[in-house]
């Protein structure tokens, strides 16, 4: 039995940093309804689905979203109505056509991204079940492990730390409440140690992790560590790093920004292979810049005590996957649905990674919002980890509170068990 939509609505919604986003609401001939917002990132790579902002500095500095919204309610809402809402594919393939750019550039990533998972909750919606759930084919086994990001690189006043976030993964328990609850009291002890380290309480930094107090990687790591010995967690908590290096890639002189210095790939890659030596790393992201396939594949070959992910390199578009595993440039990738632009695009990225035997982590992005569906595709699909950003700010708890709630209704689940991926 089909049930066909009925109605698309859109408007300007607001993000966690206050900038404007689309929100998308699908309703069917049944009854069932769905809601979509698109979150955006602060690092962004070249290759993303594109986000259509009016440019109008007289609102909101030229972000607003009216022009996204008007598409969807003018161009985008006419193609799909009387289409069964059960059919994703076909939604999002109709968008695609509808837009007929590479990035999505006509009618705007966001437009299209919005409204695809606004059908996609509809869907779940009419089938009365959680949408991870209808992820998943069934009750759910597993939560991912978050990973959390405490220490917030980028420019500061008197320096800038080249690497972007910095962040605790506690994998030493069965339990998610554990793990969070771990987290949450490393977190809260890293800001008593930056405090007596700096001579004053931490900043909060852009996204709601402590600011980096220095340029060295190694002070950060080093008191990281030092939160954790003081908690009792030695063992239990791993690192992770996103260095998002296309962030502070000169590509003139083909140079990276280390400890305030320009230094080669070669370089970079020898200093994050030390550190791995040093520290337990559950994975690197984005150690160099987007473009640079080379660099990758010499530090997969390179760096053996860390998993190797991709997010500017593969912007989870499945060409560039396959190409990341032809290459072997990366261990897998940082699922991140709107860099695409369509449910359908995403799943089929993390088809071909899981097909190939690549490690898959859903991310949210700094400009978030609180029902985010990478939560469900999270928990779905079954996935090891995921990045959560830091335990401060409400759509970021809400990502951990949905974690637990989905643990607690379905008897016999538990926290996914990484031990068998890490490599230190």
């Amino acid at each position: 039995m089909t049930d066909p939509i009925v109605s698309v609505r859109a408007q300007q919604i607001i993000d966690c940093k206050c900038r404007p986003a689309v929100e998308v609401e699908i309703r069917t001939r049944n009854g069932a309804k769905g809601r979509g917002a698109a979150p955006t990132g602060s690092s962004v790579g070249m290759y993303e689905a594109h986000v259509l902002r009016d440019g109008n500095p007289a609102s909101y500095h030229g972000l607003s979203v009216h022009k996204a919204v008007e598409n969807v309610e003018k161009l985008i809402a006419p193609a799909l109505i009387g289409m069964d809402i059960a059919d994703q594919a076909g939604i999002d393939a109709a968008m695609i056509a509808l837009d007929g750019t590479e990035d999505k550039r006509r009618l705007g990533g966001n437009a299209i991204y919005s409204t695809s998972i606004a059908a996609f909750r509809a869907a779940a919606d009419a089938r009365d079940v959680p949408l991870y759930e209808m992820i998943a084919g069934g009750p759910i086994r597993t939560v991912p492990v978050p990973c959390f990001n405490v220490i917030n690189g980028g420019k500061y006043d008197s320096f800038t730390q080249g690497f972007n976030e910095f962040l605790i993964v506690p994998y030493g328990t069965s339990s998610i409440d554990a793990a969070i609850e771990m987290a949450v009291a490393v977190f809260e002890k890293l800001g008593e140690v930056l405090t007596a380290h700096l001579g004053h309480k931490p900043q909060v930094a852009s996204s709601y992790g402590y600011a980096a107090p220095s340029d060295d990687p190694e002070v950060c790591l080093d008191l990281m560590q030092r939160a954790i010995d003081a908690c009792g967690y030695g063992g239990k908590v791993a690192f992770a790093l996103d260095c998002a290096s296309s962030e502070v890639y000169d590509a003139d002189a083909r140079t990276y920004l280390l400890k305030g210095q320009p230094v080669s790939a070669a370089t970079l890659i020898a200093y994050a292979k030390s550190l791995t030596e040093k520290y337990n790393f559950v994975f690197i992201e984005d150690l160099l810049d987007e473009n640079d396939w080379d660099g990758y594949v010499q530090a997969v070959r390179d760096m053996p005590r860390t998993i190797i992910l991709g997010d500017d390199l593969t912007v989870t578009r499945l060409e560039f996957l396959e190409r990341a595993h032809r290459e072997h440039a990366c261990d897998g990738f940082i699922l991140k649905p709107n860099q695409v632009g369509t449910v359908t695009e995403a799943l089929q990225a993390y088809g071909f990674a899981r097909d190939h035997n690549m490690i898959v982590v859903p991310s949210g992005r700094s400009g978030g919002v609180v029902d985010d569906v990478v939560m469900d595709f999270s928990v779905g699909l079954h996935v090891p980890f995921q990045k959560n950003g830091a335990p401060r700010s409400g759509e970021r708890i809400e990502k951990l509170n949905f974690l637990m709630r989905a643990n607690a209704a379905n008897p016999g689940c538990r926290l996914y068990d990484i031990t068998p991926l890490l490599r230190f």
